[in-house]
């Protein structure tokens, strides 16, 4: 591909500033962070999740930028109060998320948003004049840790209103409807959060790899070829609650037997059966959760992943068989209440080829890998090319306290980025 446009400019000679980069990593990473554990707690539409929101708009209008929150609750920041692109004035966006699991890492998402920001006011203030507009963006529950609709702001950003459920809750049954509205959003006016196909001509999102790869490897740089597809489903079970040292074994509706019959169903999808790649139940709450009450009912997740969609579709048809096996062996009822789903899809070839070249431009050691974990980047998909750089993560953890990455590291990540958007607006034709 062709880069006179930029180099012409000089653009490519611009460098972010890594001291203000890491501060505003460590300041966001204080915000609903637990002393005791050293874990974030920081979940979708929360109060610390607002608390983070305001700080990243802080940030954004103290350099002089234009931060908006639209109605699925995104933040959008810009160089200037402007309209909404069109296919022929189209721009570059780079983000990720706010919102953590609970009691997850520093690193997860907050990064990618971070580094968004940087390099748009690296731009900005550099004064260069560029044929597309970069824009960062804060996509709003991505984990779905509170409210399970994960990637809730990418799918509205993407279109994708209908797959969105009219009127969310969260695990208690609390409406989403409030919280949204604290947050700046409008849940009746969802699909104004919408941007036209081809308004977006390119998507980067830079992340920290969540997987041991790079460690060892020795790569700096992680250069996405594909990301994973993903199916979450939210089921209720209901049995009947009774006192747990007078009602007899064989009178019994245990709804948390139920949720452990299904919890060993889908580790034998996956570990057994190899219909997946991995299959994981990350949250089971029983009621009433007392020591000496059968469980009357149980409502938990199943999230299956693979990098092909037919064979994801395979464990989830087998899933929902042994579901109405379980119900019928254990009397009790199990309803799939919400579920969620992302394809797998491959990355742009022409983003992978600017990311590489801007690793290998800073002397950075770079791969090509998949990614296991799921990404707003797989709804953008749906309306512009994406791109996904990756950098280490010490230990190859994440979603827990110990996630971590080297500050060099989280630098060298943001100057790929930078490089590749300038890249990528530079070029005449995508």
């Amino acid at each position: 591909m062709s880069h006179t446009l930029v180099e012409r400019t000089g653009a490519l000679a611009l460098d972010i500033d890594a001291e203000r980069l890491l501060r505003r990593v460590e300041e966001l990473g204080r915000i609903g962070a637990d002393p005791a554990t050293g874990g974030v707690s920081r979940t979708g539409f929360s109060p610390a999740d607002r608390e983070a929101r305001a700080y990243l708009m802080d940030e954004a209008r103290n350099a002089g930028l234009f931060p908006a929150v639209d109605a699925a609750g995104n933040i959008v920041v810009r160089q200037r109060h402007t309209r909404q692109p069109t296919a022929d004035r189209q721009v570059v966006m780079m983000g990720s998320h706010l919102d953590t699991v609970v009691d997850g890492g520093r690193l997860d998402g907050a990064y990618g948003v971070i580094a968004a920001l940087e390099v748009l006011q690296t731009v900005v203030e550099s004064g260069i004049g560029l044929p597309r507009e970069p824009v960062a963006v804060a996509f709003a529950n991505e984990e779905g840790a509170l409210f399970p609709q994960p990637f809730w702001g990418s799918m509205a950003v993407a279109g994708r209103i209908a797959d969105l459920p009219r009127e969310p809750c969260d695990h208690q049954g609390r409406p989403l409807r409030d919280a949204l509205r604290l947050a700046g959003g409008d849940l009746d006016a969802l699909g104004s959060a919408s941007w036209p196909r081809q308004s977006v001509a390119a998507y980067l999102e830079l992340h920290v790899e969540q997987g041991p790869v790079l460690e060892r490897s020795g790569s700096r740089i992680g250069v996405v070829e594909a990301i994973t597809g993903r199916i979450v489903l939210t089921l209720e079970i209901r049995g009947a609650a009774g006192h747990s040292g007078t009602t007899p074994m064989e009178a019994r509706s245990d709804a948390l037997a139920a949720a452990a019959r299904v919890v060993l169903a889908a580790e034998h999808i996956a570990g057994r059966r190899k219909l997946c790649r991995v299959a994981t139940v990350g949250r089971l709450a029983p009621h009433p959760n007392t020591p000496n009450t059968i469980a009357g009912a149980v409502r938990m997740t199943v999230d299956l992943r693979d990098t092909d969609v037919w064979r994801a579709g395979d464990a989830e048809e087998a899933l929902r068989t042994m579901l109405c096996d379980i119900a019928e062996a254990t009397g009790t009822e199990i309803e799939v209440v919400a579920e969620t789903r992302s394809d797998p899809v491959s990355t742009d070839r022409r983003l992978r080829a600017a990311i590489a070249s801007s690793a290998e431009e800073l002397g950075l050691p770079h791969e090509e890998l998949p990614s296991g974990a799921g990404h707003d980047a797989q709804f953008m998909a749906d309306i512009a090319p994406i791109g996904m750089i990756f950098v280490p993560s010490i230990g190859g953890v994440s979603h827990v306290p110990e996630e971590n990455t080297a500050p060099e590291d989280l630098v060298a990540g943001a100057r790929v980025l930078l490089r590749s958007a300038l890249r990528t607006i530079g070029l005449e034709e995508l």
